[in-house]
């Protein structure tokens, strides 16, 4: 008879307590569960980066592997292929990673200054003596070959120059100096010396400091600060009344 209920209810859909039950239970699942599953993927990436990143810097992508990772992040290597795939993915992600934060470095120094020469000083210096700008470089010249990995590299970039861009123009607001170019253009132009310079550096084998002579030879004044005397009067040319020119100055 049990069976034949249950059979019956099913097909006139009715509720058994127990599938109310059930419901009522799925249900008061904690909402906050989904929000705490994202916070541990979120903080377990950032470990693989961290790890990651310190290895890249002392044995470079083919001299590291996924299982040394792995182990330095305390990690499955499933877990790096789960998060990013490949290594190279992870390898170009860490170096995003790494310039945005240099970029963020360079212009908290350069703020504590408070000459257009001496700001200058402070971005190259600050930028070219990270260890993690050789490995943006190579990023860049990994995703000739793997063209997957360029929107990456291109949102990083883009980002560079837009956060540049307003660092830039608040810095020239702040001291009240004249900017040689539009913020944009100072950016732009500052990143594209600084990748040239760091490629060509690292290719050669020159040093962090003469690296950073060369960018600033190459980047020139970025700014100038404003006269702190007076501007002279102009001289006016005054007609006589009988024709010649007299010099006169306000």
């Amino acid at each position: 008879m049990t069976k034949v209920r249950d059979k019956g209810n099913r097909a006139l859909g009715r509720k058994r307590p127990e599938d109310s039950r059930l419901r009522t239970v799925v249900s008061s699942t904690p909402r906050h569960s989904a929000r705490a599953t994202r916070t541990a993927g979120q903080s377990m990436r950032s470990r693989l980066l961290d790890a990651a990143s310190a290895l890249f810097k002392a044995h470079g992508l083919n001299g590291t592997s996924i299982t040394a990772i792995a182990g330095a992040s305390d990690a499955f290597p499933s877990q790096i292929t789960y998060y990013f795939r490949t290594k190279e993915a992870l390898f170009v992600e860490a170096a995003c990673r790494d310039i945005l934060h240099i970029a963020d470095r360079a212009e908290k120094a350069a703020a504590r200054v408070h000459t257009p020469k001496a700001y200058a000083r402070a971005l190259t210096d600050s930028v070219m003596r990270a260890d993690g700008l050789a490995l943006f470089v190579e990023a860049l010249i990994l995703t000739r070959q793997r063209p997957d990995l360029v929107p990456e590299i291109a949102r990083t970039i883009e980002r560079l120059h837009v956060e540049g861009a307003r660092a830039y123009a608040r810095e020239m607001t702040r001291h009240g100096w004249r900017t040689h170019h539009a913020p944009d253009i100072a950016a732009r132009r500052f990143w594209t010396i600084a990748l040239g310079i760091a490629l060509e550096g690292h290719a050669t084998g020159r040093s962090t400091a003469a690296m950073s002579e060369a960018m600033r030879q190459a980047l020139g004044e970025l700014a100038e600060a404003p006269s702190a005397e007076p501007a002279a009067a102009p001289t006016l040319h005054l007609v006589a009344a009988s024709g010649r020119t007299s010099k006169k100055t306000t």
